[in-house]
């Protein structure tokens, strides 16, 4: 055998179909695409499960569940997994050299599951209510580290709405607080207006009454009768 002798098996390779080279071919013409419609013209083709422009089956079903994306990334440790890192500190890193999570994880969180009879300091892992209570008990203590939470652009809107609500609000209440330590002045005492009115009329000079038969004066001034 030699290199310029290899050959392929037979039926293993197949020589390419040249379409609308005749008819003799026996694809030519059409090119095995038939006479009209939709699939006989250039670009003319639906996606998989388009059912004519209907609904499709993939979006008539309900849907069911959720899936994480992430959820392999956080692994599960057992109690009786614990047992087996060695020292009395636990972390992350000790879980992986330890061979109890892999080494692909971001993160672990520990489940009621096996017995815990040492005394360990768990630290940077999550743990469930049970397992907490369970390291607790045996002696140890657990740190859960804190769970980051992503805001948004409009919780960070109404957050900042809030905070100015807030400071007007407190602002307003230190205004009415330096306004009521303020000593009042004493208001004067205004005069009645209906007593004023009696004594103003006393004052005044009582009118002569005219008596019958009494002519009226005349006018200084004024012309003699003739």
């Amino acid at each position: 055998m030699e290199l310029n002798t290899i050959k392929p098996a037979p039926g293993a390779k197949h020589a390419r179909r040249r379409v609308g080279r005749g008819t003799g071919s026996g694809l030519g013409k059409t090119g095995g695409r038939g006479h009209k419609g939709q699939r006989a013209r250039s670009g003319g083709y639906h996606k998989v499960g388009f059912e004519g422009g209907q609904m499709p089956l993939q979006r008539r079903l309900p849907k069911r569940g959720f899936k994480s994306l992430t959820r392999e990334d956080i692994a599960e440790v057992r109690l009786s997994d614990l047992e087996r890192v060695d020292g009395d500190k636990v972390d992350l890193a000790g879980l992986k050299s330890a061979g109890v999570v892999p080494m692909s994880a971001l993160g672990a969180k520990v489940i009621v599951s096996g017995k815990l009879t040492r005394k360990l300091a768990v630290s940077g892992i999550f743990a469930s209510q049970g397992a907490r209570a369970a390291i607790e008990s045996a002696g140890g203590s657990i740190q859960v580290p804190e769970a980051k939470t992503h805001e948004g652009k409009k919780a960070k809107r109404l957050k900042a709405r809030i905070e100015e609500r807030t400071k007007s609000i407190a602002a307003a209440q230190t205004e009415t607080k330096k306004a009521e330590a303020k000593p009042k002045t004493e208001a004067r005492p205004q005069p009645d207006k209906a007593a004023q009115g009696g004594a103003d009329a006393a004052k005044a000079k009582p009118k002569p009454e005219k008596k019958e038969g009494e002519k009226a004066a005349k006018p200084k001034g004024g012309k003699k009768d003739e």
